[in-house]
């Protein structure tokens, strides 16, 4: 099977695939809802065939944005071969998980079992995944720079991602391996050159002192710097900006103009650092009941009870913290408003803070195998008085804080994709350079075809990740594309699990040696899946939810 004939087979097994899952989509949907709206209790009866179809929807829409190199006349015949070889991998997942759901409701999908069955599927899959065409691809790459998944950037991105990758080699990698083995909070050495290539400002409108102009697409220039800082550490660098992305956007959206004129410029200048303070020790991901207590007291509020997970707490000077304004606790996340805390820096794994009116706020650190460096807190809130001033929205903004914190959650979770995306390079380049120099019984490990079928699954993979993670940050509004930046930020942090696991298995028993820097990127990927939403939570409340209430929102239109 010639190359446009392996092109042709995969695009049309692809676009079966699609008829295929909007069936699926059709399916799960009759069954979940309730006069044409979508029951949450139906949906929750269904979570297993819920999670098949959102990993299908994510591998589709992976395997379909990076087929898109196939026309472009840039692309290299490695970056050709890649494309088909995560198709095909794809092509063969999607089929499995839709049949999940179709089981699941005992029906029958013709279609699917004709596209399974398929001789032209079959010499794809003969042609693109056996062993010595895998082995071959793992040959090409042996002999490439380690650039993969190439991306269209523009010359202003260009420079944007050449900036943050010289600084990410030579500032942040030499400090990386030391911040992490001894637990360390992240240097001013780092902080204070990346206030002023203004990192903290990439989101933040020229207007109230950020960097973002309309022409630099501000998700774009968020990517690119993620990425590169990432590759060098997830925890010291790529995540710094996870935190102000979130806060900025939340103030954009629901901020009133002197809050946007008193903060934003502060935070785009990286002082005070900031921290989110959402999560709670009995609700984990479950947003709508959170009990943290906001009582009415003169001139503002009282903050009582404790968050867990707030990451960068003990450095940030300005915490956001999602609170229960309203005690009526059948108003779930209506219920919630978001209220800017004020509070001194503090270097140290833990600290505790007496404000002159007597309110208190303590801090402790978790201790976790890996993401160390910004450190992620339990808090405990004590009578802490937050001003009227610092209600996100003012009075307006009562009740309306869930709403503020998921504006800003869409590009927290884009951005999670980028910082996944530069572990995953800095692994797969770590692995493929081993690879070259490490000999086995007499012969480089890269010459042998499980190795090379390995980096060539790896290198198709953050290809990938690379080419939704971009196409979905080039959409005209992120806000609008909450299914789509939550589908990313699932593929890529999962992908990133995979990757550097191959990668540490390449090194062998000296990947396993904290000296070696594939095993922090290991124990580093795994939180990725976690936070910013949990894959499962993401999957069931999030893109679920986002996926059936579209089909439902077409068929009324119909």
């Amino acid at each position: 099977m010639n190359s446009v004939l392996q092109a042709k087979s995969a695009t049309d097994a692809l676009a079966q695939l699609r008829q295929v899952f909007e069936s699926a989509v059709a399916l799960l949907a009759s069954r979940c809802a309730v006069d044409g709206h979508l029951d949450g209790r139906r949906v929750d009866e269904r979570q297993v065939a819920s999670f098949d179809l959102v990993w299908a929807s994510a591998e589709l829409l992976a395997a379909e944005s990076v087929l898109r190199v196939l026309t472009d006349c840039d692309a290299t015949e490695l970056d050709r071969r890649l494309a088909l070889t995560y198709a095909v991998e794809a092509i063969g997942s999607v089929i499995s998980r839709l049949e999940g759901v179709f089981l699941e409701f005992d029906c029958s999908a013709p279609e699917l079992q004709m596209l399974a069955t398929s001789t032209d599927l079959r010499d794809l899959r003969l042609a693109i995944c056996n062993g010595a065409s895998l082995q071959q691809t793992g040959n090409a790459l042996a002999d490439c720079d380690g650039e993969i998944g190439r991306v269209d950037l523009g010359e202003e991105l260009l420079m944007v991602q050449n900036q943050f990758r010289r600084f990410a080699a030579d500032v942040v990698a030499p400090l990386a391996e030391r911040i992490h083995r001894l637990d360390l909070t992240v240097p001013e050495a780092l902080l204070t050159p990346l206030r002023e290539m203004g990192l903290f400002g990439l989101s933040i409108p020229e207007e109230y002192g950020g960097v973002a102009t309309g022409d630099l697409d501000s998700n774009m220039t968020m990517i690119v710097a993620t990425e590169a800082l990432s590759e060098a550490s997830l925890a010291a660098a790529g995540s710094l900006i996870t935190r102000p992305e979130i806060l900025a956007r939340a103030l954009i959206t629901g901020g009133t103009e002197e809050q946007k004129r008193k903060w934003l410029p502060r935070i785009a200048l990286g002082d005070p650092l900031c921290a989110i303070a959402i999560t709670e020790p009995d609700f984990g991901s479950d947003v709508a009941s959170l009990s943290l207590r906001a009582t009415r007291a003169q001139g503002g509020w009282h903050l009582d009870g404790a968050k867990t997970w707030c990451t960068f707490a003990g450095k940030a000077g300005l915490i956001m913290v999602v609170a229960r304004t309203d005690p009526d606790r059948s108003l779930g996340h209506r219920g919630l408003s978001a209220l800017l805390a004020e509070k001194p820096v503090y270097e140290g794994h833990d600290f505790e803070y007496e404000q002159g009116t007597g309110g208190r706020l303590t801090g402790r650190a978790i201790p976790t195998i890996g993401y160390r460096g910004m450190h992620s807190f339990d808090l405990s809130f004590q009578n802490f008085f937050v001003p009227d001033a610092n209600v996100i929205g003012g009075e307006k903004g009562l009740g309306r804080g869930f709403y503020f914190t998921m504006s800003g959650m869409i590009g927290g979770r884009l951005q999670t994709a980028a910082r996944a995306s530069g572990v995953m390079r800095a692994a797969f380049r770590a692995a493929l350079r081993y690879a070259r120099q490490r000999k086995v019984f007499g012969s480089p490990l890269v010459s042998y075809q499980l190795t090379g079928a390995k980096l060539a699954k790896m290198a198709a993979r953050l290809a990938a990740s690379r080419q939704l993670a971009y196409s979905v940050g080039r959409l005209p509004s992120i806000g609008g594309a909450h299914t789509e930046a939550s589908l990313v930020k699932l593929f890529a942090c999962r992908s990133a699990e995979m990757i550097t696991r191959e990668a540490l298995q390449i090194f062998g028993g000296i990947g396993y040696a904290e000296e070696t820097s594939v095993s922090r990127y290991f124990v580093d990927a795994r939180v990725l899946s976690i936070f910013e939403g949990a894959e499962e939570i993401l999957a069931l409340k999030v893109i679920v939810k986002g996926l059936l209430e579209q089909y439902l929102e077409r068929q009324k239109a119909a």
